[in-house]
């Protein structure tokens, strides 16, 4: 098999002095003797529909390739009376840079020109293990903005199919053939309200015809923006004219931006800095976004502190750690200058797609309520036109929702989730009393939309059962589940997969932190768990046994539950038991020396913690656990963690 050689892909200026590339024409490379070259790969831009003075995400997909693809260039040609793009993202690597002309090499690279109407694009596999294209990956996505001029109708996106220059595809044996479908933009004209972008509506497959135009109504309304210059605190302390605040208004949205004067609060690291406020209340503004450079990231993240949004709809409070500024620069190609990237921490009440969706997802579940509308969180980098999201954190972030006015804060069950499937989920919330507003602190590893239910849940068989009190909480916090009938089991002892999936959704963890290459010989691809599984394994709570298996179906005992939770309380930030500590604490009880030498010490860790009490002087470690004993477990971990 021929090897694409590792080419550093060169750049060249025009005449005209536009940035253009020198693209694959060097790089083409003749199959293998007496091979069949391979079918034609199968290039799709979705169809999407937009309103005039908004975006639109259109993603470019290999639909279907016989080899993996090394390599590819591709320019994309638009009507600029139309459409202008926004951004480029890659999905399908990790090294980007929008600059041509850098020395460095780096897997993705790109032009955009919005005035002449083209955008082109070049990849190659530059990393040092494989990382090809293959059949149904995302290679990147354009994010387009129809222009508030734009007329209703449907516009083109080009691509000369002729040209090697405009569009040619390497595969890992040949120079391959390849076909691009779709591509339609439906621009429709703007309505009286809606939110600043609008979502894909793109067929799976190319092509298609798209929606008709809407009928036309009057354009997008906003006014100028409004900047003034504005007071921030400093661990506590007001600090005059250190941030200017920008507001506008867009269809009725209104949306301020704090701009952090980057050095004056840099010059306060030496006094100790902790604690960064940007309050904006008071002023019945939609959207918040705070804004810092890199530079100031990275030197609060040098002195552990936080930065704070403080807003009329809600709370962020993001420790400067978490954001990881240097793994961000990464991204962004490694070259960027960190005063020059832009960290944006938004809140934001959810748009009427996602109103739409949390209301769909509670009347599918029984006596559900939505509380609150829905709010957004967001933290995402910007440099030269590039974007990356910092959605997973790598400890729990507090985040608060504030209740409407005489909203009774006991009215809610639990904070939660939106999932991409229209489903919601738990993540750990907990109410506090407010002198005016109630407000629902919300804690969790991701970003995402959150919202608040009352979803009260009670069962038959636990009205006079000790655990009665823990199955209705986290019953109605959507954490456990009955065994059919309206009853619970509380006695009935639980799986190994049970337990699992028990405890993960009570620290709202619903999906795999990382790629997973761990796998067990008895976890299915088609099972229930499967999912609990990876994401119990990406997290490190589980580990199985040398036989490589998992037994997910076997019954759980008291101190494999318990070595489960030990290694959750690093997750929660709850100390383990010392080894002098672990012999105190189990010397306490008349069994204690009967526990495994592997279990000693998450054993010992529960009972200093008070997750597990024992009964009559024992532990009875290597008893199976009940489902009640599992809630009340879980539930005495989010309590001791301050999580609910």
């Amino acid at each position: 098999m021929l090897q694409l050689k590792k080419k550093r892909i060169k750049m060249r200026k025009t005449m005209s002095g536009l940035i253009m590339l020198t693209l694959f024409s060097s790089l083409v490379l003749p199959g293998s003797a007496g091979a069949t070259p391979p079918q034609s790969s199968q290039v799709e831009l979705a169809n999407v529909s937009v309103q005039a003075g908004q975006t639109v995400h259109v993603p470019v997909v290999m639909k279907a390739t016989e080899l993996p693809i090394k390599a590819y260039n591709m320019q994309v040609d638009y009507d600029t009376t139309a459409l202008e793009i926004v951004r480029i993202t890659p999905r399908t690597i990790n090294t980007i840079t929008s600059s041509p002309e850098l020395n460095t090499p780096s897997d993705f690279q790109y032009v955009i020109n919005n005035e002449e109407g083209w955008v082109r694009i070049i990849w190659m596999d530059l990393s040092e293990v494989e990382h090809w294209i293959d059949t149904g990956d995302q290679m990147f996505d354009i994010e387009f903005k129809a222009k508030s001029t734009a007329t209703p109708g449907q516009k083109q996106l080009k691509v000369n199919q002729d040209d090697s220059e405009h569009f040619h595809f390497e595969n890992v044996e040949y120079g391959t053939n390849a076909q691009l479908s779709g591509g339609t933009i439906t621009i429709t004209a703007a309505s009286s309200g809606g939110n600043s972008s609008s979502p894909s509506t793109g067929s799976s497959g190319g092509g298609g015809a798209a929606p008709s135009p809407a009928p036309s109504v009057p354009t997008t309304s906003s006014t100028p923006v409004a900047t003034k210059g504005v007071d921030i605190y400093v661990n506590g302390q007001k600090q005059e004219q250190s941030a200017t605040a920008s507001t506008s208004t867009i269809d009725n949205k209104v949306t301020t931006t704090i701009q952090v004067d980057n050095n004056k609060v840099i010059n306060q690291v030496g006094n100790g800095l902790r604690t960064l406020l940007l309050p904006v209340t008071g002023t019945g503004t939609n959207s918040v976004v705070g804004e810092l450079n890199g530079r100031l990231v990275k030197t609060m993240e040098g002195s552990n502190a936080q930065v704070v949004i403080q807003t009329d709809t809600g709370t962020y409070t993001l420790p400067a750690s978490q954001i990881k500024v240097d793994q961000v620069v990464r991204q962004l190609g490694g070259s960027a200058p960190l005063e020059d990237v832009k960290f944006q921490i938004a809140i934001t009440p959810s748009n009427d797609a996602k109103k739409a969706a949390i209301a769909a997802a509670a009347s599918k579940m029984n006596n559900t309520t939505v509380i609150a509308a829905p709010v957004d969180f967001e933290v995402k980098a910007v440099y030269k036109g590039q974007q990356v999201d910092v959605n997973r954190f790598n400890a729990y972030v507090e985040r608060t929702i504030t209740l409407p006015k005489d909203t009774d804060g006991s009215k809610i069950t639990t904070g939660v989730v939106l999932q991409a499937d229209g489903t919601m989920l738990h993540v750990p919330t907990k109410v506090i009393k407010g002198t005016t507003n109630d407000a629902a602190v919300i804690n969790s590893l991701t970003n995402s939309t959150y919202a608040l239910i009352y979803h009260p849940a009670t069962f038959s068989d636990i009205s006079n059962h000790w655990s009665r009190t823990d199955v209705e909480d986290l019953a109605s916090r959507l954490v456990v589940e009955g065994a059919g009938d309206n009853t619970f089991a509380p006695d009935r002892s639980i799986t190994r997969a049970e337990f699992t999936a028990v405890l993960l959704r009570g620290l709202g963890l619903h999906s795999p932190e990382s790629a997973v290459t761990t796998t067990f010989t008895d976890v299915k691809a088609d099972s229930w768990y499967e999912n609990e599984v990876q994401t119990a394994i990406s997290y490190g709570l589980i580990s199985g046994y040398t036989d490589n298996s998992f037994r997910p179906n076997e019954e759980i005992s008291r101190a494999e539950a318990m070595t489960i939770v030990a290694r959750a309380m690093k997750l929660v930030d709850l100390a383990k038991a010392d080894a002098s500590e672990t012999a105190n604490l189990l010397g306490a009880y008349s069994d204690g020396s009967q526990v495994q030498a592997w279990a000693a010490e998450p054993v010992a860790s529960a009972i200093k913690q008070g997750l597990v009490q024992g009964a009559d002087g024992k532990l009875m470690a290597d008893a199976d656990i009940s489902r009640a004993q599992t809630a009340a477990i879980v539930k005495r971990l989010l309590a001791k963690a301050g999580l609910i």
